[in-house]
């Protein structure tokens, strides 16, 4: 299983720092922190989406125009609640998974930087939106087009996050990924955006149903036929509709993932908080159904089910990651420490530099260009007669002695011959000249 891993993936060195705090420490700090940034996404998302929808249907019904404007209200809120809470995820997953996450970001490039500019752009909308509502009473179309704008930059804000955190589990992609097309092309990400809007409008439901409910608010100033009961019920309606929804999306998200990380403790979490689901799904049931004084009897049990649920599905989020990755980590622990290897050699026995260069220069004759452009280019992982990063030079010429075109094919883009052996980088900024001067030079070592 190494072995192929090793074959088909690129395996870089890591970082040898210390972690700042024990490892347990901060896989913990990164689900608790990752889970209280989600939820305010979610609400932030959600919200958004429903205010557009009451708007809509507010042209035809005033109280749902009001509607609209009560949940406007809350989106900018829960916007720089998510912005605050979202620091300490993102850093403690800068430092569990350096490597992954900064390799991941340079593969999605320009569409990872892009979500400064986008994540400005939507702000600026829900503020332009929010105090607009009244100085556009008469435009509804406008003010409309604002906060749909909104949406769909909130919509595509959550897509980069998710492209990104989902390619830095795949190192053996990485060789295929050119850019963030092809990374959203990878079989899982789109269940799992779906399985993550779902999540945004359960959550939204449960916190419209909890706002509309408070005692202080003063429901009957602002509404006329609404009634308390008629959002609590929709609202309690939607978080069960798209929970319903979910537990259908849920096994299709767990199928289209690679299977070298849905291990039996993966299995064993996610069934785990499906099952605490089930009764939070049965209470709602039984509230949209019932009686309308009986709409609040288990809210709060409600609230707890599906707190615990979403510990649970967090969990397993870590676990699969974890999973996931653990032979890729192994194998760059080892190369990792092969370095250290060579690097501590280097310092104890450090190679003798020539008085007078030159001379050696010269001496190499017309391979003199092709010895500096293995000097430049090469010398970091090879040795004419020895190993150290990747195999002796004198393997190269008995295999390509009579095949300098073959050879130069090979330094410009070359692909994976030996077990035991890292993927070689290639070379394309090779000028055509530089290869020629190159390969001659490796072709006359004896």
């Amino acid at each position: 299983m190494i072995t192929l891993i090793q074959a088909n993936t690129p395996v870089p060195r890591d970082i040898p720092l210390d972690l700042p705090l024990p490892e347990w420490l901060l896989v913990v700090l990164l689900i608790l922190s990752f889970l209280a940034h989600i939820i305010f996404v979610n609400l932030m998302l959600g919200g958004s989406i429903l205010t557009l929808w009451a708007q809509i249907k507010g042209l035809k019904d005033r109280d749902y125009d009001t509607l609209a404007h009560e949940i406007a209200k809350t989106i900018t809120v829960n916007k720089s609640l998510a912005v605050v809470l979202g620091v300490a995820p993102l850093l403690s997953i800068n430092t569990l998974y350096t490597i992954y996450f900064y390799s991941a970001n340079a593969l999605t490039g320009l569409m990872w930087i892009s979500i400064i500019p986008l994540v400005t752009i939507a702000f600026l909308l829900t503020y332009l939106h929010k105090y607009t509502w009244h100085k556009l009473e008469n435009n509804k179309p406008l003010h409309i087009s604002i906060i749909a704008a909104a949406v769909l930059v909130f919509l595509f804000i959550p897509l980069i996050f998710l492209v990104n955190i989902n390619l830095m589990l795949f190192p053996e992609k990485w060789g295929t990924i050119k850019g963030f097309v092809s990374a959203l092309m990878l079989p899982n990400v789109f269940p799992r955006y779906l399985h993550f809007i779902c999540a945004s409008m359960a959550v939204t439901g449960l916190f419209l149903f909890w706002y509309v409910g408070r005692k202080k608010y003063p429901f009957e100033s602002y509404f006329n036929t609404l009634t308390r009961y008629d959002i609590k019920k929709k609202a309690y309606s939607l978080t069960f509709a798209v929970s319903l929804f979910q537990f259908m999306i849920g096994p299709i998200v767990l199928l289209t993932l690679p299977s070298k990380g849905v291990k039996w403790n993966l299995i064993v979490v996610i069934l785990s908080g499906a099952a605490i689901a089930l009764p939070a799904m049965y209470w709602m049931w039984k509230a949209i159904t019932g009686p309308a004084e009986n709409i609040d009897k288990h809210y709060g049990k409600v609230i707890i089910a599906m707190t615990v649920t979403v510990l649970f599905m967090g969990s397993g989020r870590h676990i699969y990651r974890a999973n996931a990755l653990a032979p890729h980590k192994k194998l760059m622990a080892a190369k990792t420490a092969e370095f250290e290897k060579i690097s501590a050699e280097a310092r104890l026995h450090p190679p003798v530099e020539d008085e007078n260069p030159a001379e050696i220069d010269s001496s190499l004759g017309e391979a003199a260009k092709g010895a500096a452009v293995f000097q430049a280019n090469c010398s970091a992982c090879h040795k004419p007669h020895e190993k150290l990063v990747g195999p002796p030079m004198t393997e190269m010429v008995s295999i390509y002695r009579d095949n300098d075109k073959g050879l130069k094919n090979w330094i410009k883009s070359p692909g994976k011959k030996r077990a035991g052996y890292p993927q070689m980088p290639g070379f394309p900024q090779l000028s055509d000249e530089d290869l020629t001067e190159l390969s001659n030079y490796i072709l006359s070592i004896k």
